[in-house]
């Protein structure tokens, strides 16, 4: 078997069969063996029977491959495609894909109408951690303030840090959740471009011609300009460029990390995930940037309701405007809970 294509000889279903599998090493190449053994006959005298098997040579197109499973009574042989562990993912994804894209016409609308349907599929959830982002945003200067204040006593910190999530009602972990639903589905569409025939050559709107391969193109000449072909793994094409974008706007938007350490990782966070991304499927990185697109969108319109100061604006104009803080209402929760504090440090 290949990616593309398998050959094999598939025994009658009907009986119950032996198998033997041998592999032995050869001085240019190794010789690998199977054997098939069905149960004793007996065939009386002028009487005949016969032991049917089949054998399949070709691509592993998904239909048809189901279509043999029916009609020959072959178990699971479908996974004769490496869908991987997301199995129970990876095929639904499969056929919504296809049926998606034979409908409209167009492969390029069916992934983009995909990726609308997988957003609208958790936004219940997204919803959720956007308003949490968006309350981290707003209470950011009493945590800074809090910071400061504490800033040699981590303990402290903490402790006046927790209550004021518990009195404003954050929680810092929600926005967690869709990014670890987002894994999952990322790794099974993968798997739907990367190792099924029906999506080899398949091209998205302009350059790209197949969208189960990597970006064609290379930051590092220029997207062709330059009459050079970059090495391999300086290979950042365009779609993986705008893919850093629309990461470098999320970042805008998501609350800014708390401890300078944490801050400089995920400034190279997004760099580091489009170099990564650059090497996969084209298709891939085209759902996760339109993907990204819609999560602006959502967080911006969300954010723009809760009142909470949208970063995005000033990243684009380079407006410095300065973050006004509740100084009144700050010290009042810090008053507040001075004595909590107090007890921690005699501790």
């Amino acid at each position: 078997t290949q990616k593309y294509w398998f050959a094999g000889l598939i025994p009658d279903q009907s009986v119950q069969s032996k198998f033997r599998f041998l592999a032995r090493p050869g001085e240019s190449r190794n010789f690998y063996q199977t054997d098939v053994m069905g149960p004793a006959m007996t065939i009386p005298a002028g009487q005949e029977k016969a032991y049917e098997s089949h054998f399949f040579a070709g691509a592993k197109k998904v239909r048809q491959l189901d279509a043999y499973e029916k009609q020959l009574d072959i178990p699971h042989f479908d996974l004769v495609v490496d869908f991987g562990m997301l199995y129970f993912m990876t095929k639904p994804f499969f056929y919504i894909l296809t049926w998606l894209s034979s409908t409209i016409g167009s492969f390029a609308i069916g992934l983009l109408l995909f990726t609308v349907l997988v957003r609208l599929l958790v936004f219940p959830l997204a919803n959720k951690s956007y308003r949490s982002f968006a309350k981290m945003r707003i209470i950011a200067p009493k945590m800074k303030e809090l910071q400061d204040r504490y800033k040699d006593d981590r303990e402290g910190m903490q402790k006046a840090l927790f209550e004021l999530y518990k009195k404003e009602q954050v929680n810092p972990a929600a926005g967690c959740l869709p990014l670890l639903l987002q894994i999952p589905i990322f790794f099974a569409l993968y798997k739907v471009l990367y190792v099924t025939i029906e999506m080899r050559h398949t091209p998205f709107f302009g350059w790209i011609q197949d969208m189960s391969a990597p970006d064609p193109t290379s930051l590092f000449n220029l997207f062709g300009v330059l009459p050079y072909e970059p090495i391999s793994f300086l290979m950042i094409g365009a779609w993986p460029c705008i893919m850093c974008v629309t990461l470098l706007l999320q970042q805008q938007l998501s609350p800014p990390p708390t401890e300078p350490m944490q801050k400089q990782i995920m400034l190279m966070m997004p760099f580091v995930m489009t170099y990564i991304l650059a090497s996969f499927p084209a298709g891939l990185v085209i759902y996760w940037t339109w993907s990204n697109f819609l999560s602006i969108i959502q967080q911006i319109v969300l954010m723009k309701m809760m009142g909470a100061d949208i970063h995005l604006f000033r990243f684009f104009t380079g407006k410095k405007k300065a973050v006004q803080m509740d100084d009144e209402a700050t010290q009042d929760f810090i008053e507040e809970h001075a004595e909590d504090v107090t007890d921690v440090e005699e501790t």
